[in-house]
């Protein structure tokens, strides 16, 4: 996907947001930038730079999902921030740094699956192979040796090598190995209860914050301390997922992880910063706004190009995509001190849903509320349809809502599809037959009719 063209960008975009298509182009022209610098020489790869977005528009309209959206497609290593975090007092806000040590760990994580991919069938294998073994333990005969006078001083005991199998009691061994193995194949041994030593690994984690610290003591001291182990109980089909990821990690080098995490991170990592417009000071600097300002700049060079200390090591954020989001309901773009704004070349609006876009969402959409409601609706035997009917009068309604009350965006539909559908979901128990019901718009005006009707009259009771 990394090589799509824009066009190609903006209509698998299509498949799960409705409309905003200047966004949508905005972000696709910056994906498709990142593959034609690729392919560039590196003297003049080193001198472009990735430029920066801001969307401006309401809440609920698709900002956060297109830059989510967009980092999926090319499996780039992605992070949302909320700016607001960082005008906190105290322990409970954090230091702008930490917006890239999130970035590089999620990159650790998309790079470590990314591995364990290319693993899995080995690993799969080998677990196998050592459920097996455990079900089919070699019986061996220990051999007491004679102790010197050291070796008592200091409680050892020399044991003897096992005396080897004979070959009739070999060839017995391989036969029940390789029946179990068949039967571990099949399946028919998922319940067995197995005896299974793994290795204690405590995480002692510590992160100061606004100190740019974030120390795992367990990793500091787990080279220095031999690992504790411990027998469990558990049955074969719990075992096997614990030896898989045994063996995942045996497999998958974690240097070689950690440095090309670290490359994605700095070539393709993609910073969401939301709620820039609540950091956006007016021109009386005074009070909060002296503290918002103060954000802004330390947010500064990280956009601009530095260099950030993590402990996997340092990581520079030239190359790094931002995006910034905000409402800017009360606040204005050019409320930004001048040097982020000019760090944020591009600039699009995404414009308030209007109803013909609520029909669309309600339905169209890969992931569209009818579509989660009728699957999770169907674990318990019920068979959920809608007629257009419906899916126009619930557009309807949460059109209707979002001007009535405050406008929430396309998060209303969940909040009329909960009131719609409460009494089906309170009453399914999955203990009945397939039952299918059929919402149609008689059902929807007899659910949300009235609760519409009082929400209009509410605002005018003083």
């Amino acid at each position: 996907m990394y090589d799509w063209s824009p066009k190609q960008i903006v209509e698998e975009l299509d498949r799960y947001i409705i409309g905003q298509n200047e966004a949508k182009r905005a972000v696709a022209i910056a994906l498709r930038n990142r593959y034609r610098r690729s392919r560039l020489p590196d003297d003049v790869r080193e001198e472009i730079t990735p430029k920066n977005i801001i969307m401006m528009g309401p809440t609920g309209v698709g900002k956060t999902e297109i830059a989510r959206r967009m980092a999926k497609l090319v499996d780039a290593p992605f992070v949302k921030v909320e700016a607001t975090k960082f005008t906190e007092v105290g322990y409970v806000g954090r230091d702008v740094d930490s917006m890239v040590r999130d970035l590089v760990e999620a990159s650790i994580r998309l790079t470590k699956h990314k591995k364990e991919q290319e693993f899995r069938t080995a690993a799969e294998a080998a677990a196998e192979q050592r459920l097996a073994d455990l079900l089919v333990p070699v019986k061996k005969k220990e051999q007491k040796a004679a102790q010197n006078p050291i070796e008592l001083l200091f409680g050892k005991q020399q044991q003897l090598p096992a005396p080897e199998m004979t070959p009739e009691e070999k060839e017995t061994y391989r036969s029940k190995h390789a029946e179990i193995s068949a039967q571990l194949s099949s399946g028919k041994l998922e319940e067995t209860m197995i005896e299974l030593e793994v290795e204690e690994n405590p995480k002692l984690g510590m992160d100061m914050i606004g100190m740019g610290i974030d120390i795992n003591v367990g990793e500091m001291f787990g080279g220095m301390m031999p690992k504790k182990k411990k027998k469990r109980h558990m049955k074969v089909k719990d075992a096997r997922k614990l030896l898989v990821q045994q063996e995942l990690d045996r497999m998958i080098d974690m240097d070689d992880v950690t440095a090309e995490a670290l490359q994605r991170a700095e070539q393709d990592g993609i910073i969401f910063i939301d709620e820039i417009d609540k950091i956006a000071s007016s021109s009386n600097v005074q009070g909060a706004d002296v503290s918002r300002e103060g954000v802004q700049r330390d947010i500064l060079p990280i956009v601009e190009g530095s260099t950030v200390t993590t402990k996997y090591g340092p990581v520079k954020t030239d190359y790094m995509l931002f995006i910034a989001a905000g409402a800017f309901h009360v606040s204005k773009v050019t409320d930004l001190i001048p040097e982020l704004q000019g760090r944020f070349p591009i600039l699009v609006e995404l414009h308030a849903l209007t109803r013909e876009d609520f029909c669309k969402i309600i339905s169209q959409p890969e992931n569209a509320a009818t579509k989660q409601y009728t699957a999770l609706l169907a674990a318990d035997n019920i068979n959920l349809s809608f007629t257009d009917g419906a899916l126009a009068a619930i557009a309807d309604y949460a059109f209707e809502a979002n001007e009535v009350e405050e406008n929430i965006g396309a998060r209303r539909l969940h909040t009329v599809m909960e009131e719609l559908l409460e009494d089906i979901s309170f009453n399914a128990n999955g203990k009945h037959p397939v039952i299918d019901v059929v919402v149609d718009e008689k059902y929807v005006a007899e659910h949300l009719g009235r609760s519409l009707v009082e929400k209009s009259l509410s605002k005018f009771i003083i």
